[in-house]
């Protein structure tokens, strides 16, 4: 990382300096794997291998199929001959590894994570942290515990160009900064309706669902479509929005809001998804307003931006995204003339922040409790999808109250399971 990039972590306040290629031996952070799907295989094969000092021990997944697939991709990435298992306490009782990287569905970010603190491992647990608010406080609760580092990973908390972007919001250049809107514009596929049957050979699926409530297995629930399944994900809002919304709230300076308005809707797709398909929400924190867009039913975006962040204050505005295949942002002054613009073209630094804590010891660029608050604003926006209903919100309890149908959902129904987290 030069120096450059060095200053906009520095500015702000992150913990992310580089160290030498060559590190002593007690440097190397062992690490495993958990979750070997699309997400896991990225992570393994272009972000982890390209930060120095990691040896990669573990690899695990419940299907065999992707499994020995994981373990032939690590060997030609580089990682040489890596051990595999299908049950994720075999990689945490390992007292050779130092860290886990967990890329498995939403509904067992949480459960893997608090085992995985528990255990005395370092963890990056992908986004959202957690699959209801609830568990999000305990996975909080249980790195200060442990004193774990816990990174979320929500990238563009450790990408050059928007921690500038960032920084300009907080400069005052803005002006007084009072609202943010955050948008997830993209074309996602129909998923069809498909029936009831066994799960494919080589699939532990008592496992897959965990301590979800077990449902007969469904193509349409199991490998990616669990996004779209509330029993197991949350939906686009979740998905990919909890990237945008914490651009958006970064920017803003807030943590949890007030209030939640707004509706969602299965407006296009005729399928099996159970969660919506366009939304429109309204974070309220008092003195200024984050609303939220979503329609994945096109392949056209906003600002020419399909996934996106836009910053408003009372001297200009800001734009935050990716445009021709570059992360950047664009800077307006209050005529809504372009003055300043900065594409980076470069990756974020996430992963490599998150190795360099776990020697350091020092809370990674998106520490759990950002993670945390972030996801919690998609849970929340799930909820008044949900109930058809807008919602107040206490974020010193983090409850709702005089609405018992929509505070329940800020937790779930657990079954009786061997990784179901103390104090759902």
């Amino acid at each position: 990382m030069n120096t450059t990039h060095r200053r906009y972590f520095l500015a702000a306040g992150a913990a992310a300096l580089s160290r030498p290629a060559a590190a002593a031996p007690s440097d190397t952070v062992r690490v495993g794997m958990i979750g070997m799907g699309g997400r896991g295989t990225a992570i393994m094969t272009s972000e982890l291998k390209n930060v120095p000092n990691v040896k990669l021990t573990h690899v695990c997944d419940v299907d065999q199929a992707r499994l020995e697939k994981a373990q032939a991709n690590a060997d030609k990435a580089g990682f040489g001959k890596v051990r595999g298992s299908g049950d994720l306490r075999r990689v945490l009782e390992d007292k050779e590894v130092d860290a886990v990287i967990i890329a498995t569905p939403d509904h067992w970010h949480a459960p893997a994570t608090i085992l995985a603190c528990a255990a005395g491992k370092d963890v990056y647990v992908e986004k959202p942290v957690s699959h209801n608010l609830r568990e999000g406080r305990l996975m909080v609760e249980a790195a200060r515990k442990y004193n774990r580092v816990v990174q979320a990973g929500m990238q563009s908390r450790s990408r050059p160009s928007t921690i500038k972007a960032i920084e300009i919001a907080h400069s005052k250049q803005l002006g007084r900064v009072l609202m943010a809107k955050a948008w997830n514009s993209q074309q996602r596929d129909n998923i069809g309706q498909k029936t009831n049957g066994p799960a494919p050979p080589g699939v532990d699926y008592d496992t897959w669902v965990g301590p979800a409530e077990m449902v007969p297995f469904n193509e349409n629930r199991f490998h990616y479509n669990w996004h779209w399944n509330w029993n197991f994900g949350t939906g686009d809002m979740g998905n990919d929005g909890a990237h945008q919304i914490d651009q958006a709230r970064w920017a803003l300076g807030t943590d949890l809001p007030k209030r939640v308005s707004g509706s969602g809707n299965k407006y296009y797709f005729q399928d099996d998804q159970e969660t919506p398909d366009t939304m429109n929400m309204t974070f309220d924190y008092g003195d200024k307003g984050l609303v939220w867009e979503m329609r994945i039913w096109h392949d056209y975006g906003l600002e020419g931006i399909d996934n996106g962040v836009a910053v408003y204050g009372t001297e200009g505005f800001l734009h935050i995204g990716s445009w021709n295949r570059k992360w950047g942002y664009r800077l307006f002054d209050k005529a809504g003339k372009l003055v300043d613009a900065q594409q980076d073209g470069l990756p974020d630094f996430h992963m490599q922040n998150f190795v360099d804590c776990v020697i350091s010891r020092k809370r990674p660029n998106c520490d759990i409790e950002i993670g945390h608050i972030s996801s919690a604003h998609c849970h929340l926006g799930n909820i008044v999808t949900r109930t058809g209903r807008n919602v107040a919100f206490n974020p010193a309890n983090e409850s709702i109250p005089n609405d018992a149908e929509a505070n329940a959902l800020l937790r779930r129904k657990y079954r009786t399971h061997w990784a179901t987290p103390k104090g759902v």
